[in-house]
C-alpha cells in the first residue's frame, strides 16, 4: 500500500472527515478509502511486521497446573484438586514494544472464559503485566511454545463447542494474535475425559448446565457449585 497515500488519509481522518469526503479530496472511490482505513485498523490491532506478517513471538506462558494437566499427561492427576483453569499469555515483539493477549481457559468444560488484549506496552510494563496476571497462581508459570499455546486455547474451544458452548465474546478480537493453528492436537480435555463444570462468580450456571445437558444428555457430566452464604 502507498505509504504517502496512507499518510494523506490519516491527515484527513484527523480532521474528522468521512470516507466519502476524503475520497472526494483525494480523487479516490469511497471503497478505496474505507479499505485503507480498515487495513490501518487491522495493523494497529495486530502485531504486524513491515511485510504485513505477524510479528515474532516474544513469550508464550502458562500456569504450571495447566502445563502439568494438559502437556504432561503422566502428571495429569497431580493437581486435579486445583481445578481446570489455565492462563495462557502470548506476546509478540513489535520494534521496541510488545503486543500481549491473555486467554483464561477452562479446559475441563467451558473453553475460553475471558480474554485480555491485544494490548501494546513497553518492556517494563510488559514484565510488570506478566507478574501481575500470574500473581494469583501460587504454583507459578513456565514458558511454552506457540504450538502448545494454540493447542490449549483452540483445543479447549473445540471441546467446549461439542458441549454447545462458545468462547468469550472478546476472543474474536484476540484470535488473529495466535496465528494459524494446525487444527490438530493430542491434548485431552475434560476431567478424566468427561465435562466437569465448576461454577464461577460470573457464570450463568443454569443456562450453562441446560446447554451441556442438551449436548450430552441429562447429567452426563459433573458439576461443582459454591455453597450459599
Amino acid at each position: 500500500m502507498d505509504s504517502e497515500l496512507e499518510r494523506k488519509v490519516n491527515n484527513l481522518r484527523s480532521l474528522n472527515l468521512t470516507p466519502k469526503q476524503i475520497a472526494r479530496k483525494l480523487g479516490l472511490r469511497p471503497s478505496e478509502v474505507t479499505s485503507i482505513i480498515q487495513s490501518q485498523a487491522r495493523q494497529s490491532a495486530l502485531a504486524l511486521d513491515a511485510t504485513g506478517a505477524l510479528a515474532p513471538i516474544a513469550k508464550c506462558l502458562a500456569n504450571k497446573t495447566c502445563i502439568r494437566q494438559l502437556l504432561q499427561p503422566k502428571d495429569r492427576n497431580i493437581d486435579s484438586n486445583f481445578g481446570g483453569l489455565g492462563l495462557v499469555l502470548v506476546s509478540r515483539s513489535v520494534s521496541n514494544r510488545f503486543q500481549v493477549c491473555t486467554y483464561l481457559v477452562d479446559y475441563w468444560c467451558l473453553g475460553v472464559k475471558d480474554v485480555i488484549g491485544p494490548r501494546q506496552m513497553d518492556r517494563a510494563k510488559h514484565d510488570k503485566f506478566v507478574r501481575t496476571v500470574y500473581d494469583s497462581y501460587s504454583e507459578g508459570y513456565e514458558e511454552i511454545t506457540l504450538q502448545q499455546a494454540q493447542d490449549i486455547i483452540f483445543g479447549s474451544i473445540e471441546y467446549a463447542s461439542q458441549l454447545g458452548l462458545k468462547p468469550h465474546a472478546d476472543f474474536a478480537q484476540a484470535r488473529e494474535h495466535l496465528g494459524e493453528w494446525s487444527g490438530k492436537t493430542e491434548l485431552k480435555f475434560g476431567r478424566d475425559g468427561s465435562p466437569f463444570f465448576i461454577e464461577g462468580p460470573y457464570d450463568n450456571a443454569s443456562k450453562i448446565m441446560r446447554t451441556i445437558e442438551q449436548a450430552t444428555g441429562a447429567r452426563n457430566f459433573d458439576f461443582l457449585a459454591p455453597l450459599d452464604d
